[in-house]
């Protein structure tokens, strides 16, 4: 007897693994699917993990023992949209993003502008050359303000134009500031005056050659080895450098390279300076994505070697997956009015900036109808976090369990949360939908103690038809035919009947009902 229990609790352990395994099948079939969606912006859902080089410049960061001289935040006012919005610097390399005219570049000009060069081959940026009086632009009344911290001493200061001239530049801290723009990613045979080089008869006159670092940086985050590299100059024109590759023993000019290898070689050929400001705008242009992400950990490891900081921004999500969220910062222009949001996810920007939805976290639930629920619960109650999910539906409430585990023990790649019905038993990791009871059991009978409420105005049907379709809709003695049975009486869709009656009990539930489930997924959100 006691052979047989044991065979039988085996045989009961195997099957439940062999589910366990089932479902995690059936949870990256699922995200496969959605990835192949979302597959030409960014790698399928998943949340990755910081790399080490950003790893190791945060440990230093957080030590606090070093950069001397720290940008530690900065306001615009009044110049394009800007209001007096702070822009705060937590890590020593961040990374802005926004959608095209948002005020991303502003910020990297007016950050250009903070410090004065402390010798005289440094170069010293003011703000004159950024934002000039023209024909249709008159500068006056506008300022930046910053603050800054140097010899361990927390200083502010600011720049400004009350009328015609700008002040503050004399009292501005020292500092030596790189400033890359978007020339950089202009092709070399396009850029002015290099069209006479390329097509009058010429010899090279002279050139800096790539150190053995900056070779390996070079082959790093282009991921092929390259035999030598160099900036050269023409007898033609000594004041144009051009940039010259050499692989597999044989010469690449800046005329006939890749735009992201000139791209990337003259940005590493840029003085980082130690101590400094680097700023670059539109960090990822000409870059596939292993080159970018490969670009920021190369970045990383020179901010930590040199101590200084970097302000980038970017349109690209892979940018951004390989810094921390307090490196993260998004400008979001609402009716005329600009916000600064910290922190934000790779999907949130991304979602903010394209016409499709990208989701930041999954959010696991029995069925369609807990699907639409749920849906419902967060469109009227958490509006900020419903474009920010996917909900998916998994099965029966056993494999509700299970991926509850799975939660509770942070095995899914990327936030995630997993509802089950209210008429459920509470589980490890798992949230209880409202009310109790299921779905169909709650909805229903919530809406016709109000007499259906305005349903019968969302379905465009009459309110004696849908209290007698819903009504006796009731009789039956399974609830999961419910929503069927009434959609049919009253010749609509089942999903169209049932998002409105979702909809109409959402409406009118209690706050305090549905608060524990928004706050559920507001805790899983960054």
């Amino acid at each position: 007897m006691g052979a047989r229990r044991r065979a039988f609790r085996a045989s009961e352990i195997a099957h439940y693994f062999s589910y366990v395994q089932i479902i995690r099948r059936a949870v990256c079939s699922a995200r496969c699917i959605r990835a192949r969606r979302f597959s030409r912006y960014r790698p399928p859902g998943a949340t990755m993990a910081i790399n080490d080089e950003v790893r190791r410049l945060a440990k230093k960061w957080a030590g606090n023992t070093g950069w001397p001289k720290r940008l530690e935040w900065i306001e615009v006012r009044g110049i394009r949209g800007w209001e007096g919005q702070r822009l705060t610097l937590p890590f020593p390399i961040i990374a802005i993003a926004g959608e095209n005219g948002s005020g991303k570049s502003t910020l990297l000009q007016a950050a250009a502008c903070v410090y004065q060069a402390q010798g005289d081959e440094e170069r010293t940026w003011f703000p004159s050359e950024f934002f000039p009086d023209t024909a249709w632009d008159e500068i006056r009344g506008v300022s930046i303000e910053y603050g800054y911290s140097q010899g361990g001493s927390h200083e502010s200061g600011s720049i400004r134009k009350p009328t015609t001239r700008w002040l503050g530049h004399g009292e501005r801290p020292n500092r030596q500031v790189e400033y890359i723009d978007l020339n950089r990613i202009q092709p070399v045979g396009a850029r002015v005056g290099y069209a006479r080089i390329a097509k009058t008869k010429h010899i090279e006159k002279s050139f800096t050659k790539f150190d053995e670092q900056q070779l390996k940086r070079l082959s790093s985050v282009m991921g092929r080895t390259y035999d030598g590299a160099k900036m050269a100059v023409s007898d033609i024109d000594d004041g144009r450098d051009v940039p010259v590759i050499s692989r597999k023993n044989k010469e690449y000019s800046g005329f006939h390279q890749g735009s992201g290898e000139t791209m990337v070689t003259e940005l590493l050929q840029a003085d980082l300076p130690k101590y400094g400001l680097v700023l670059i705008d539109e960090i990822e242009s000409s870059l596939h994505p292993r080159a970018q992400r490969r670009l920021i950990r190369d970045l990383a490891e020179q901010c930590r070697q040199r101590e200084m900081q970097i302000i980038i921004t970017t349109h690209s999500p892979y940018i951004l997956e390989e810094l921390p969220p307090e490196a993260r910062m998004y400008i979001l222009e609402s009716d005329g009015i600009k916000r600064i949001i910290p922190g934000i996810s790779p999907d949130f920007a991304l979602t903010k900036m394209d016409d499709d939805v990208h989701p930041e976290c999954d959010l696991y639930v029995e069925d369609q109808a807990a699907k639409v629920m749920l849906a419902e619960i967060l469109a009227f109650h958490g509006k900020e976090l419903f474009t920010r999910c996917a909900i998916i539906p998994f099965g029966t409430v056993t494999v509700g369990y299970a991926l509850g585990q799975m939660s509770a023990n942070g095995r899914f790649p990327r936030p995630s949360r997993v509802f089950i019905d209210g008429d459920s038993a509470e589980g490890e990791g798992c949230v209880l939908l409202p009310g109790g009871d299921a779905p169909e059991q709650v909805v229903f009978k919530s809406l016709k103690s109000k007499r259906w409420g305005n349903l019968w105005t969302r379905i465009q049907r009459d309110l004696s038809l849908v209290d007698d379709a819903c009504t006796r809709a009731m009789t039956l003695s399974d609830h999961h035919d419910w929503v069927g049975f009434a959609a049919s009486q009253l010749m609509c869709g089942g999903d169209t009947l049932w998002q409105a009656m979702c909809a109409e009990w959402a409406k009118g539930v209690p706050e305090s009902e549905v608060a524990p489930i928004v706050q559920a997924v507001a805790d899983i959100l960054p």
